[in-house]
């Protein structure tokens, strides 16, 4: 797992450990991470599928209801087929945009 940190967003890259030991590494360190923004770069991992990005599902609306963005970033999956309760980006310039979109709706109340 590597951690970035831009300003109030923190990035998780994952290199090699499954999507399933990722979410359990997030979920156990999540202290240092619950007042930033999060995204979760998957961009190296070769196959995804949709039971992988639903493992974030529970980590994801954690996050969200606490006034904080969560995206995934992943060009290999089929964005159709995600659920609308999680964000899942194809590029990295996405998620922030995103993040930024999201910051604007909770400045204006929506």
């Amino acid at each position: 797992m590597i951690i970035d940190r831009d300003g109030n967003i923190t990035i998780i890259a994952q290199e090699k450990a499954s999507v399933k030991t990722l979410v359990n590494n997030i979920e156990q360190a999540y202290d240092k991470y619950k007042d930033y923004h999060l995204i979760v770069r998957l961009s190296s991992l070769d196959k995804i599928s949709l039971e992988d990005i639903i493992e974030f599902l529970r980590l994801s609306n954690n996050h969200r209801a606490d006034k904080k963005s969560f995206v995934v970033v992943s060009d290999q999956v089929d964005l159709d087929q995600m659920p609308d309760e999680i964000v899942v980006v194809p590029t990295i310039t996405e998620a922030y945009d995103i993040i930024e979109m999201e910051e604007m709706e909770r400045d204006l109340g929506f």
